[in-house]
């Protein structure tokens, strides 16, 4: 009895770990994917370039910018995933980078 308890209390912890293992993303690892796929447009620090903004004729919001870090984490990935309004869909990423990235851009938050 002991070890059926035991059993089913070490798949339980091992299905916990697996099922919430790649929830939040490394930041250090967003932060080359970003880089990679996000920095053209975004800008180094996620302040956004504004040249990119004049030709697409759209306000960019800082990624530092209470409006941004307020989505949930799901509304970010959606938002990398599929795109919003002029932004196009990152089709370049895994769902870990963009883990990564969402991990990365709450980075911004603190650098007002």
């Amino acid at each position: 009895m002991k070890r059926t308890f035991a059993v089913v209390g070490l798949l339980a912890l091992v299905l916990g770990i697996c099922s919430t293992g790649f929830a939040a993303g490394d930041a250090k690892a967003g932060k080359v994917a970003y880089t990679r796929a996000c920095q053209k447009c975004h800008g180094l620090d996620g302040a956004s370039m504004p040249a990119i903004a004049k030709a697409l004729k759209v306000e960019m919001k800082a990624l530092g910018a209470p409006e941004v870090q307020k989505l949930t984490d799901e509304q970010m990935t959606k938002i990398i995933k599929e795109g919003q309004g002029k932004m196009v869909k990152v089709s370049t990423l895994s769902d870990k980078d963009v883990a990564d990235v969402v991990a990365y851009v709450r980075t911004f938050a603190a650098k007002k």
